[in-house]
């Protein structure tokens, strides 16, 4: 569970209030029938403000519906503390019985998970999943104060008193990060059951009588209809960005699409660039970042940039993939179940900056360098007639074109004849001739002067 600091929650939350508002804004509706109804929620990855306000809005919605039960599946590393905070007020206040539900086989309800699946009217596991690690953790990857720590400690002993849970588990579970299977979870009494699957689950429970709004409620899940609610497209694209493995991608590509702009400029990359970074730090703001993976994967930049300025060295390249690699590995703290940066993404990531840097970006300056030196070398020795008298600063046709010139010798006035010896952007210099060259100054008719 990532505790942020409050500049982050200020810059992060609104953002998904307002787009996650969205997707809960056409949460689809149930038609009422005879069959009991049942609305299944997913939170399938780090819980952030689009998933907590998805959640939040699902609930409201299905009691609105007259639904029997909130079906809510659970596969998280956890994620931000605000959010989770979110989803379990809108568990423990909802109007409709919520079934907690670590699903499918393999999955697991860690850090916030574990708060989230606690508050549950009734918490099951399916078979070979695990619920705990909820210890707190700093944005910066450090483990959070002792403050941040009792508080959640605390948040977490009150939630598994009010369902009747193991609460001296639960308080392990934050301050000693401390896990569980789904066999020892029940066993303890953490859960309320083990089930294999969703139709299994409802069977199960189908009978129980559950405390909503402080009055009892016998579930009647009886030939029930399973309806999920998933999260709108626009939301869930961007809850779908809040991975590790799309953070590092978007963090480093951004920078260095950025810096490319300088050595090939256009506009296009740089935008890009600006983007991607943009998506990268809205994105880390809700994972546990270390600011030693951050400076090494600016270093590598640094380093690419080198090599591109002093190339043939190769040193500054090995040290550029060298930072990226590590940068990628401790970018985020991983003793936090899912944060960390896989092999297989970083090792396309860094063939893909060499390959950038080393290949793409000098292939570029070297086009562009020699249509510039193309141009220049075209004029050299080419003659034309003034226009303009040259004091020393005029106006002379080369060919089909009027330019501004310079005489680096004489004063040549309007009807002479100059050889261009030089180009200085556009302005060329020039020097008086003996005799008029006849392919070059024949006039070509009213070209705009450069």
């Amino acid at each position: 569970m990532v505790v942020m600091n409050a500049t982050a929650r200020r810059l992060l939350v609104p953002i998904g209030l307002v787009l996650a508002g969205v997707s809960t804004a056409g949460t689809q509706a149930f038609a009422q029938t005879s069959s009991p109804q049942v609305v299944e929620i997913p939170i399938d990855g780090v819980v952030d403000p689009f998933i907590a306000n998805h959640v939040e809005g699902g609930i409201a919605d299905a009691a609105e519906a007259g639904a029997a039960a909130v079906l809510i599946t659970l596969d998280t590393p956890g994620g931000l503390d605000s959010s989770m905070r979110q989803i379990t007020q809108a568990i423990l206040n909802a109007k409709v019985p919520v079934i907690g539900y670590v699903s499918p086989q393999g999955a697991r309800a860690a850090s916030a998970g574990t708060f989230i699946l606690l508050s549950a009217n009734i918490a099951a596991m399916a078979p070979a999943t695990n619920v705990g690690a909820a210890h707190p953790v700093g944005l910066s990857g450090a483990i959070a104060s002792e403050k941040a720590v009792n508080d959640a400690a605390k948040y977490i002993v009150s939630i598994a008193d009010e369902r009747g849970r193991n609460a001296e588990w639960a308080e392990s579970a934050v301050r000693d990060s401390v896990s569980a299977s789904a066999e020892e979870a029940l066993q303890l009494g953490v859960i309320d059951l083990i089930a294999p699957d969703v139709p299994t689950l409802l069977s199960d429970v189908n009978g129980m009588t559950v405390q909503v709004s402080g009055q009892p409620v016998t579930l009647d899940l009886t030939g029930a209809t399973v309806t999920e609610d998933p999260m709108g497209f626009f939301a869930g694209f961007l809850h779908g960005l809040l991975d590790p493995n799309l953070a590092f991608i978007f963090f480093w590509l951004g920078l260095a699409f950025i810096v490319a702009e300088f050595f090939v400029p256009g506009g296009v990359v740089g935008t890009l660039g600006v983007l991607m970074l943009v998506t990268s730090l809205v994105a880390l703001g809700t994972l546990p970042v270390q600011l030693i993976g951050v400076v090494l994967l600016v270093a590598s930049i640094v380093f690419f940039v080198l090599e591109l300025m002093h190339p043939g060295v190769g040193l500054p390249a090995f040290a550029g993939v060298v930072c990226l690699v590590l940068g990628g590995l401790f970018l985020f703290d991983t003793s936090v179940p899912g944060a960390s940066v896989s092999w297989w993404v970083i090792v396309p990531v860094a063939a893909f900056a060499t390959f950038f840097f080393l290949i793409v970006i000098r292939a570029a300056m070297r086009l562009r360098h020699k249509g510039a030196t193309t141009r220049d070398q075209e004029l050299i020795g080419v003659e034309g007639i003034v226009l303009r008298d040259l004091r020393p600063r005029g106006v002379v046709q080369i060919a089909s074109e009027h330019w501004t010139a310079e005489a680096v010798k004489g004063t040549p006035r309007k009807g002479e004849h100059v050889r261009v010896v030089e180009m200085e952007g556009l302005k060329l210099k020039v020097e008086p001739v003996e005799a008029p060259a006849s392919a070059s100054t024949g006039p070509q008719g009213g070209e705009g002067t450069r």
